[in-house]
């Protein structure tokens, strides 16, 4: 992780006074692994494809409500794009106004190379750890969010790195977890997997079958009325949290909004939504009120 190539540059002034600073972490000739992809970056309505280059865009917390906690949040996208704004930006900026670091992700889509996405969380990770005095963060309050394809990305991360590096926390919204038949995403594990990928491949990556008593607490939201990833997906997750006896989890299932929607203004339970996040958030602020240093 020395490898990072750490290009800083102030942009636009957010909430509280505070400035965005982007930080390039490496591309496919720096990183340790490639996912292969040579066609430029493009951007449309706020969607970003064909991603080599893994950035962070960081939104430091509103120094009158800080808390001391930090958010690594991951866009959703099905694994083929990255949904920036709705579920980057705007997810960012509204974190940092109520306290919370945040840490977007623009991470290196798989293109068929599984070990891309991850080892970006893990940087992204191990950045804000490393830098937690400067952005007035506790290193062990630091956290991952994660949208659909992004929350298999962020329970990957709780799930599956070392536990020294693991995040703090996780909030996964409607997230892809399981490859159970009749409840998978399809889609989203052959383009985290690539083709002739085999069903112990899947079996590694539905994230149900990850957890340990080690796995860190998690809060869980979706819709009733998903008809793009299966409620299913949240409630094994879930179920496997309890059965490995971790604590401070919680599953939250309204009753509508679909698949998608993220914090958008017209989402139906756009105010519980973040009502439930930060309230969550604040329960493990409480529970942390005598932080220790994490260590690798």
């Amino acid at each position: 992780m020395q490898r990072f190539l750490i290009l800083a540059a102030l942009a636009a002034t957010l909430t509280s006074g505070a400035q965005q600073r982007t930080v390039r972490l490496w591309d496919n000739a720096t990183a340790p692994h490639s996912n292969g992809i040579t066609a430029p970056e493009t951007e449309k309505e706020g969607r970003l494809y064909d991603i080599a280059e893994t950035e962070l865009y960081i939104y430091p917390a509103d120094a009158a409500k800080a808390t001391g906690q930090a958010v690594v949040v991951c866009p959703g996208g099905g694994y083929r794009l990255v949904i920036i704004r709705r579920e980057g930006h705007e997810v960012g900026q509204w974190l940092a106004a109520n306290g919370i670091t945040a840490v977007v992700l623009k991470y290196r889509i798989p293109n068929g190379h599984r070990e891309v996405p991850l080892e970006d969380a893990e940087a992204a990770l191990r950045y804000i750890r490393d830098h937690a005095a400067e952005y007035g963060v506790d290193p062990v309050r630091v956290g991952i969010m994660g949208f659909s394809a992004g929350g298999h990305l962020a329970g990957s991360a709780a799930t599956m790195l070392p536990e020294a590096v693991r995040p703090a926390f996780a909030v996964l919204i409607y997230p892809g977890i399981t490859v159970e038949p009749e409840e998978r995403h399809q889609g989203l594990f052959n383009r985290l997997l690539g083709p002739g990928h085999t069903t112990a491949d899947e079996a590694q990556w539905s994230l149900e079958k990850r957890v340990t008593p080690s796995t860190p607490p998690a809060l869980l939201l979706l819709a009733d009325d998903d008809r793009i990833v299966s409620p299913a997906n949240s409630t094994f997750f879930y179920k496997a949290l309890k059965m490995n006896g971790v604590q401070n989890c919680s599953l939250r299932i309204y009753p509508g909004g679909g698949h998608g929607g993220g914090f958008a203004v017209d989402h139906v339970y756009r105010s519980q939504w973040r009502a439930d996040v930060l309230d969550y958030l604040a329960l493990l602020a409480q529970r942390d009120s005598k932080p220790t240093s994490k260590t690798e």
